[in-house]
């Protein structure tokens, strides 16, 4: 995905997601081969450990990790999200699988979060953190919106480290899931960005630098499968 100048990242990602919504579960799954489902749970299982009440999704996207969460017993959940036709398809899977009393979704922006300060037990985000138009200022809205002893909970891809798992995720992200994603999404730029995206993002010690910066403390990364996602994790002191 080329972003556009004029309309910034914001913008020409919110674009894209909706352009690909009734595709987007499909595709995660299959070109994952199931495994992102099994990371949304270890998060979840993570979340469980803090007994949070009230709960925010940040860029839920169609409430996958919402959904998961909806286990735990929070008494509410609230998704955000800046790509409407994303929303629309999570609402129909909450209200199937009969969730609407647990799980609220609306349109809003990561970096301007429309809840006042100490909202929120706990915050998780789901391949979202990546996508921010202003890394920085998404991370201190995160912090902004937690009550103080709250943690954030934040799954996202990471470059994997040791041979051959480093190369075989690499081709794969480069050539494998673009050429797949095109073809069932009919979308030429949206699997491209992907891998870009991961390649741009300040995984592993470089990111929990960035968590540091906002305020969060005791920050830890949880690497799954090898390095090719991780969990990081950070306190609102």
């Amino acid at each position: 995905m080329a972003v556009d100048n004029k309309k910034g990242k914001k913008e020409s990602v919110r674009k894209m997601f909706n352009e690909i919504s009734y595709r987007y579960d499909f595709l995660n799954h299959f070109l994952s081969m199931g495994i992102d489902i099994l990371w949304r749970k270890k998060l979840v299982s993570l979340l469980k450990k803090q007994h949070p009440k009230y709960v925010l999704d940040i860029a839920t996207g169609t409430g996958d990790l919402a959904i998961t969460a909806s286990r735990i017993e929070a008494i509410k959940i609230v998704g955000v999200d800046i790509a409407e036709k994303m929303l629309a398809v999570g609402q129909k899977k909450i209200e199937h699988k009969k969730l609407t009393h647990k799980i609220v979704l609306s349109i809003g922006d990561s970096e301007n979060l429309p809840f006042e300060t100490g909202t929120f037990d706990a915050a998780m985000v789901a391949f979202g953190v990546r996508n921010f138009e202003n890394l920085d200022k998404g991370l201190a809205e995160m912090y902004r919106v937690l009550r103080e002893k709250s943690k954030v909970y934040i799954l996202e891809f990471s470059m994997p480290e040791k041979f051959p798992v480093r190369q075989l995720y690499h081709f794969y992200f480069k050539n494998i899931l673009p050429l797949i994603g095109r073809i069932v999404s009919k979308d030429r730029g949206a699997y491209t960005y992907l891998h870009d995206s991961v390649q741009e993002f300040p995984s592993g010690e470089a990111f929990l630098s960035r968590l540091n910066k906002v305020g969060f403390k005791n920050s830890t990364q949880l690497k799954l499968s090898f390095g090719i996602a991780s969990i990081y994790v950070g306190e609102k002191s």
